[in-house]
C-alpha cells in the first residue's frame, strides 16, 4: 500500500515504527517515494524504522495525532492495536464533524475490522450515529479498491492537496 500511495505522488506518513508502519515506509522507498514518521516516545515499544526519510519524535499522543491529521489528505488504517483504534476514531470523528475535510478513510483487512463495523452498525441502529456516517469509510482487502477510493475522495475533498508535498517535510518550503 505504501508503494501505491507513493506512486500516486503522495508522501507516506506513518507512526514511524516497526511492523506494518515499516512495511509502508519501505514500500514508499522502493518506488522512490518519501516516507515520513511521526514517532511516539515510549519506554517499551517503537523506535523509528530504517526506511524513513524524515521523522520527528513526539512525547504526547495528542501532538502526534495533530501532526498526522494536519498533514494528511487520506487515511489507510491497517490492523493494529489500541493506538491504531485511537487514531482511527479520532480521524473518523473529525471527518464526521466536519473539523477536517471528508478525507477518505480506508480500513484495510475486512476480517480484522468486522467487529468494529458491527459495532458501528449497532450504534446506527441505536441512533447514536447517522446512516450516512458509513459512507465516510471503506473496508476492503483490495489494494486497487483502496486506491480508487482514496484518489476519488482526495480529489473531491482536497483540491489543494499538492500543498502537502514533500518539500514542507524536507525543510524546502
Amino acid at each position: 500500500m505504501g508503494a501505491r500511495v507513493a506512486k500516486a505522488g503522495f508522501n507516506v506518513v506513518t507512526g514511524g515504527g516497526p511492523g506494518v508502519m515499516e512495511a509502508a515506509s519501505r514500500g514508499a522507498k522502493d518506488v522512490g517515494g518519501t516516507a515520513i514518521g511521526v514517532n511516539i516516545e515510549l519506554p517499551f515499544e517503537q523506535k523509528p524504522n530504517p526506511f524513513l526519510d524524515v521523522w520527528v519524535d513526539i512525547k504526547y499522543f495528542f501532538v502526534r495525532k495533530v501532526l498526522l491529521f494536519k498533514y494528511s489528505v487520506g487515511f489507510v488504517i491497517m490492523p493494529g492495536g489500541l493506538g491504531t483504534l485511537d487514531e482511527l476514531f479520532e480521524a473518523y470523528t473529525l471527518v464526521q464533524c466536519d473539523k477536517i475535510p471528508q478525507f477518505p478513510i480506508v480500513l484495510f483487512g475486512t476480517e480484522f475490522w468486522k467487529g468494529q463495523i458491527d459495532q458501528l452498525k449497532m450504534m446506527e441502529a441505536k441512533h447514536t450515529i447517522s446512516p450516512g456516517d458509513h459512507d465516510l469509510y471503506l473496508v476492503t482487502d483490495s489494494y486497487d479498491e483502496a486506491m480508487e477510493f482514496l484518489l476519488a475522495r482526495i480529489h473531491q475533498y482536497a483540491p489543494k492537496y499538492k500543498t502537502f508535498r514533500k518539500k514542507w517535510w524536507l525543510g524546502e518550503g
